[in-house]
C-alpha cells in the first residue's frame, strides 16, 4: 500500500513537470512568434516610402533695373547714288622706237684767275723823336753847388716816358752816376726841358714812348 502511494506521488509529480514544460514551450512560442510578427510589420512599413528631405532655396532677388539712358535714335545712312558708267573700249596705245640722245661732252673754261690783292697801306708808324738838341737838357750851369764843391763827376743814364702829346710824363734812373744829387738833377732837368715829336702807329695816329740816353756831369775848367 505504501508502495503504491509513492508510486503515485511520483506520477504526478512527473505529471506536472511535464505539463509545466509544455507551457513554457507554448509561452516561448508565443512570444517568439508576436516579436517576429511586430518587428516584420514595422520593417514593411519603414520600406515602403522613402521620403527625401526637400531642399528649399531663398529666391535670389532681381538686379537692379538700369539707370535712365537717353534713346539715341539709329543713325540716317544714306544709300550711295547709283551711278552707271558707260562701257568704253580699251584705248589703243601706239609704241615708237626712239633712239637715246647722244651725249656730247663740251669744254670747260677754267674760271679767271682771281686779280692779285692790293698791296697793303705804306705803315706810318714811328717812334717818338727829341726836338733840337738832347745836349741843351743839362748844362754845367745845372751842375750841383755841392757836388762841384766836391768836384764829384759821372755819367747818369735815364729813360722817360712820352706822351701822345710829345712831353714827358715820367723820368727814371736806368744808369746811377754814383752820385744822388747829380741823377736827380738829370730826371729834373730833362722832364723840365726835353720836348719830343709823338710817335705815330701804322695809321698816323700819336701814342705814347719811351725815350732813353745818358747825361755826362764833368767839371767845368
Amino acid at each position: 500500500m505504501a508502495y503504491a502511494d509513492q508510486q503515485a506521488s511520483g506520477n504526478k509529480i512527473v505529471s506536472l513537470v511535464v505539463v509545466a514544460l509544455i507551457h513554457i514551450v507554448v509561452i516561448y512560442a508565443l512570444v517568439t512568434g508576436l516579436a517576429y510578427s511586430a518587428v516584420k510589420t514595422v520593417a514593411e512599413k519603414l520600406n515602403v516610402v522613402d521620403i527625401e528631405e526637400e531642399v528649399i532655396e531663398e529666391p535670389v532677388p532681381p538686379p537692379p533695373p538700369p539707370p535712365d539712358q537717353p534713346i539715341t535714335p539709329p543713325p540716317v545712312v544714306t544709300p550711295p547714288p547709283i551711278v552707271r558708267t558707260p562701257p568704253t573700249s580699251a584705248p589703243t596705245i601706239t609704241t615708237t622706237n626712239v633712239p637715246p640722245p647722244v651725249f656730247i661732252p663740251q669744254p670747260i673754261a677754267a674760271p679767271p684767275p682771281a686779280p692779285p690783292a692790293p698791296p697793303p697801306a705804306p705803315s706810318k708808324a714811328s717812334g717818338a723823336a727829341p726836338r733840337g738838341n738832347p745836349g741843351s737838357w743839362a748844362t754845367p750851369n745845372d751842375y750841383p753847388a755841392r757836388a762841384l764843391r766836391e768836384e764829384r763827376a759821372g755819367t747818369t743814364r735815364f729813360r722817360v716816358s712820352i706822351g701822345p702829346d710829345g712831353r714827358v710824363t715820367d723820368c727814371q734812373i736806368i744808369g746811377s752816376s754814383g752820385h744822388a744829387d747829380l741823377d736827380q738833377a738829370t730826371c729834373t732837368n730833362v722832364t723840365r726841358r726835353a720836348r719830343f715829336r709823338p710817335a705815330l702807329d701804322a695809321a698816323g695816329n700819336p701814342i705814347a714812348d719811351s725815350y732813353s740816353n745818358a747825361v755826362r756831369w764833368e767839371i767845368p775848367r
